[in-house]
């Protein structure tokens, strides 16, 4: 398959995906193979809390339509051009890449499967006990506008065998198992990262309720999901708990509830000093990853200062969040909508497929 060929495939998933949306999912008559995925899909986006019970219908749609508007030509292109694909390299086989996914949020290994793909490599593919249904479907989907990714996508449940090169992501434990395992291989090898939002304090109300959105979409699951506030000296929390009221419905889903319920009762217990609205405690502390239905804070007296702190923690950082601007801030409620060329962790996955032998 030429580049061309392969882009073509996932601009018309992307057209697929595009008919479905919570408040209104259309069938097209011009998408391809809807009469034999549609309506399973739609069954399928429905039944994933019950395979896992943060996948709610609607962070579901949110992640279908977040690569939606992604797989377009115009973005497949844009994000292409910066890599030299010769032509040598669409006529062989193709090295096996084993993808090691996670399943904290809808879909999360998708971006490493359209890399691996789209680089003309071979995908040998372990999906997380947490997300393994969505991306089959997709990969089906896939092969239906042309088999001939058939023999490029394996999904395996027992042992990995049989690859080249892996592409893995876990926890900071998992990470040192797979370092040891694979340490005779090429690899990217992902840990746990969280994403932080610096404060000015001279926010609009507009751009605190986007905060929001980047704390509470997934329930705060995701590596690019906001788990930490950096705010100056003497920052007044009211303004900021008055735009997020928008989101209050979080507590009313009864697993967020519950550790909201635990984790508050377990600072509590701790005697730790709280501010709470009764469904997001914040809690200043050091750290960078918070407790589901919490969030960190730290206080700053010095930007410059901050920068270096941050500068020197950039390995345990997704994302920045800011309203200033600045080559490594993204603006507040944004965290969830990264572009093809946004990789995590900064590492640039398709160099990486490209130049490994």
């Amino acid at each position: 398959m030429t580049l061309e060929t392969k882009k073509s495939v996932f601009v018309e998933l992307g057209k697929f995906l595009k008919q479905f949306s919570e408040n209104n999912t259309t069938k097209k008559s011009d998408v391809l193979h809807n009469d034999l995925f549609f309506d399973d899909f739609e069954k399928l986006i429905h039944l994933s809390q019950s395979h896992n019970g943060w996948y709610t219908p609607e962070q579901v749609y949110f992640a279908l339509q977040s690569w939606a508007d992604a797989l377009t030509e115009e973005n497949i292109t844009k994000w292409l051009s910066n890599y030299s694909f010769e032509s040598s390299v669409e006529k062989e086989n193709g090295k096996n890449v084993a993808l090691i996914l996670a399943g904290n949020i809808p879909l999360v290994g998708f971006h490493d499967f359209l890399s691996v793909l789209i680089s003309g490599n071979n995908a040998v593919i372990k999906t997380s006990s947490n997300d393994q249904h969505l991306l089959p479907f997709l990969a089906k989907y896939i092969i239906a506008v042309n088999p001939d990714f058939s023999d490029k996508i394996n999904f395996v449940e027992g042992k990995l065998e049989n690859f080249d090169a892996v592409i893995a992501t876990g926890s900071n434990n998992t990470a040192r198992y797979f370092e040891y395992y694979f340490k005779d291989k090429p690899s990217i090898i992902r840990k746990n990262r969280n994403s932080v939002a610096v404060i000015n304090g001279k926010e609009t109300k507009e751009q605190l309720e986007a905060l929001g959105e980047d704390i509470f979409r997934y329930f705060g699951l995701g590596c690019r999901n906001v788990s930490k506030l950096f705010v100056p000296k003497g920052y007044k929390f009211d303004a900021f708990f008055e735009a997020i009221f928008k989101y209050q419905d979080v507590i009313h889903y009864e697993k967020y509830a519950n550790n909201y319920d635990y984790n508050k009762a377990v600072f509590l217990m701790s005697n730790f000093k709280l501010l709470d609205n009764g469904f997001l405690t914040l809690k200043e502390d050091p750290s960078y990853a918070s407790p589901i239905s919490s969030v960190f804070y730290e206080f700053y007296e010095s930007r410059e200062d901050l920068e270096k702190r941050l500068e020197a923690d950039a390995e345990q950082i997704q994302c920045i969040v800011s309203a200033d601007s600045g080559k490594n801030n993204i603006p507040f409620g944004q965290t969830q909508n990264p572009q093809l060329w946004d990789y995590a962790d900064n590492v640039d996955t398709i160099t990486f497929l490209l130049t490994t032998k």
